[in-house]
């Protein structure tokens, strides 16, 4: 993936379930966001729903103008070299003038610039839809959830009576058999406690879909956070159990018992991080394949009652389960056990409590909305909340993503968009073939599985070409935390029902509006939503180079994906499988190491170093991708100048396609960072951060050096002997 956005952490199927383990929360799409903090052919008819006399918002402004088109030299700073410091050269006057926003942890130039412009293109969609449904697909469902969601007096009135009977659910725990029913309850509605239960592909056989079962159920970001007692960490964990107090006072407990009540979620919660993996072995797809049936589930934590949980998750009937991690699911099976000690039904039922309200602050009335943010601005650092309409968007693309998706593809993606995309894949996989053929460190048997691999990637570009639906998913105007529950069931639903039948090749894991792009390795696809087709990634009015150094990088950076440190352990098919020989296999990791090591060199913020291991297929990925989509171009002008009967570097009097190239893929990148944005990435993103993605990169390619005049010595000029080279 390019890049993981705050509540959109789909990726390959593998990835998805790491990052939902790596975030501490085992939530489906809602479970967290609520309130949508996370980032966006004619139907059946939809269902009925109930309408309500809450008077529609006001209309929405026009969506932003688009950003400049092109190298925007107002960006650059013309004062720094760009053999010194390229991220200077290329962002430096667009980070001198560019204030990170109040309710923002972060600001680039690219994603952030497209998001809000597609967010004010989706409010206006869904305006016009609360106002006046149209016939549209699902038009009233998604005006009637809207609409709730930004109705905070009705959610105001109902919030005391709404939070006493989510969490009455959690009353009835007195054993391990009514704790797994509980729990299926729970997660059915998107509450993301003790461990995910969901859907996949069998890693070794592709072509079916079985149960996912993974750890999770904690309310930090990482288990770092309750292990570790570095400075910053000790701090974020104290003001984490400050808010769980609040939280439960805010519920109506007494402050002694909500800071009770807090001890008991921390500790509890420091168990279930002692025995979770860790952000970096959960990288590799080996260590979470443990396929077993349904009595080998039960031999790995006996005391959890599964036929309960799967009972109660409607789904009683499974029969084969990939256990992620097997030391996680012991200890879920000990706490189940220890219910039998009526102490410990106390503090489980504590816990689940805990994560009920956590799962519907966002949803709830201003108290709860405000204390769910104060803590999370004490992990990202922006001061103020998102402004009610775009946590409402965010939401509603969350729960109903694509029909949401349907009118805002009409409005954004041209014919013509499409098919030149097409193309530039074509080209970046045409140069990957080139590569792969020559590779000298490639013997013959891993070179003809690879090209086999290549040839059989699908692309998907756009938007999907069989749309989901969403029909008999009831929504009414009357209760927005309703809303979200029944959105979450009809999700949860969705995904499990899938377990045990053939793949659906035709699904996407990201909605259309979304401004990123994944490779996924079960299914060896690409997917280039809309959301990210758009400048400055790609212009029709955008010069070649520019094209290339923006979306032609992020094709080549998830090709790349396809035979990364992960991605090459899955073959063409999509199956988990050793098909690189043991030689060319450590020839990578040299290679790959080399990378790891140069990233764990970059101080990120303080004396918090970038994580090389946790970033390398990332990194490799942009290294990479570069590399692909450079040569991608100067094949394009090749062919371009023969046609035209000129000279193939010719430039637009400023800058030569080449610089084009560089400076169209540097400012792809400008970002504005919180200092604590910074630190919670760098402990739970396999993202470096913006600047080392451009420096990174650029210091190992000759190629840059060339474009810019660039003599050994200089700072983006690594040493020979330092230099990084994979593909």
């Amino acid at each position: 993936m390019l890049r993981v956005e705050q509540g959109q952490k789909s990726e390959m199927r593998l990835r998805r379930i790491a990052s939902l383990v790596l975030l501490g929360s085992s939530c489906l799409p809602l479970a967290c966001g609520g309130g949508g903090e996370g980032a966006p052919p004619p139907a059946r008819p939809i269902a009925a729903v109930k309408a309500s006399a809450a008077p529609p918002p006001p209309p929405a402004p026009a969506p932003s103008p688009r950003p400049v088109v092109g190298v925007d030299e107002r960006a650059m700073d013309s004062a720094a070299s760009p053999c010194e410091d390229f991220y200077k050269y290329a962002c430096g006057g667009w980070l001198k003038e560019t204030p990170i926003p109040d309710d923002q942890p972060e600001w680039t130039r690219s994603f952030d610039v497209i998001h809000e412009r597609n967010e004010a293109l989706l409010r206006q969609v869904l305006e016009h839809d609360a106002a006046a449904p149209g016939s549209e697909a699902y038009a009233r469902q998604l005006g009637d959830f809207y609409v709730s969601c930004m109705d905070e007096k009705a959610i105001e009135a109902s919030t005391d009576k709404a939070v006493q009977t989510a969490l009455a659910q959690v009353d009835a725990v007195s054993d391990a058999s009514s704790l797994a029913t509980v729990l299926a309850g729970l997660h059915a509605v998107g509450v993301g406690a003790l461990f995910t239960f969901d859907s996949g592909q069998d890693f070794k056989d592709a072509t079916q879909v079985i149960a996912l079962a993974a750890q999770g159920g904690l309310g930090l970001p990482d288990r770092d956070y309750y292990l570790k007692n570095e400075p910053k960490q000790k701090e974020i964990r104290d003001k984490y159990e400050a808010h769980v107090a609040a939280m439960f006072g805010l519920a109506g407990a007494a402050p002694d018992v909500a800071k009770a009540n807090a001890k008991v979620v921390l500790r509890l919660e420091a168990e279930l991080a002692r025995v979770s993996m860790t952000k970096v072995d959960l990288r590799d797809p080996k260590k979470i394949y443990h396929r077993v049936d349904l009595a080998g589930l039960k031999k790995i934590a006996p005391d959890f009652a599964w036929d309960a949980y799967l009972k109660g998750a409607g789904f009683p009937d499974v029969t084969a389960v990939n256990v992620l991690q097997p030391k996680f699911f012991e200890a879920v099976g000990a706490a189940a056990k220890s219910l039998k000690n009526p102490a410990a039904v106390g503090d489980w039922k504590t816990y689940l409590k805990w994560h009920v309200l956590r799962g519907s602050a966002p949803a709830l009335g201003q108290k709860f909305v405000d204390e769910n943010f104060r803590f999370k601005s004490a992990l990202t650092g922006a001061p103020k909340i998102l402004p009610r309409w775009k946590r409402c968007v965010r939401a509603v693309d969350e729960g109903m993503g694509e029909a949401l998706a349907q009118p805002f593809v009409k409005a954004t993606l041209g014919a013509e968009g499409k098919e030149t995309a097409r193309s530039m894949v074509a080209a970046i996989e045409a140069r990957m073939k080139s590569n792969l053929e020559s590779l000298p460190w490639m013997d013959a048997m891993t070179r003809k599985k690879s090209l086999e691999k290549l040839a059989k990637i699908d692309n998907k570009i756009g938007y999907p070409d069989a749309w989901r639906s969403y029909d008999g998913l009831a929504l009414d105007r009357v209760s927005y935390l309703e809303n979200v529950r029944r959105a979450n069931a009809f999700e949860t639903k969705r995904r499990l029902a899938k377990i045990g039948k053939p793949l659906d090749r035709r699904e996407w894991e990201m909605t259309p509006p979304t401004v990123n792009a994944y490779y996924e390795a079960p299914l060896n696809e690409m997917v280039f939503p809309a959301g990210i087709l758009q400048p400055p990634f790609y212009s029709n009015d955008a010069t070649t180079g520019v094209n290339f150094g923006g979306i032609g990088m992020v094709m080549g950076h998830e090709l790349t994906h396809g035979f990364d440190d992960e991605g090459r352990q899955f073959d063409g098919d999509g199956n988990l499988k050793d098909w690189w020989t043991p030689k060319v296999g450590k020839d990578f990791d040299r290679r790959a190491a080399c990378v790891a090591s140069q990233f764990d060199g970059y101080v990120a913020v303080d004396d918090l170093h970038v994580n090389g291991k946790l970033t390398l297929g990332e990194n490799i990925a942009d290294l990479g991708g570069l590399r692909l989509a450079y040569y991608a171009l100067e094949a394009a002008l090749t062919a371009d100048a023969e046609k035209a009967g000129r000279a193939a570097t010719a430039g637009d009097g400023k800058f030569t396609p080449e610089q084009q190239f560089f400076l169209g893929y540097a400012q792809a990148w400008c970002s504005n960072v919180r200092d604590e944005m910074t630190r919670l990435w760098v402990h739970t993103d396999p993202h470096s951060p913006a600047k080392f993605r451009v420096i990174g990169p650029l210091s190992n390619l000759t190629e840059f050096a060339k474009a810019f005049s660039c003599k050994e010595g200089s700072a983006m000029v690594r040493p020979a002997n330092e230099r990084c080279e994979i593909w």
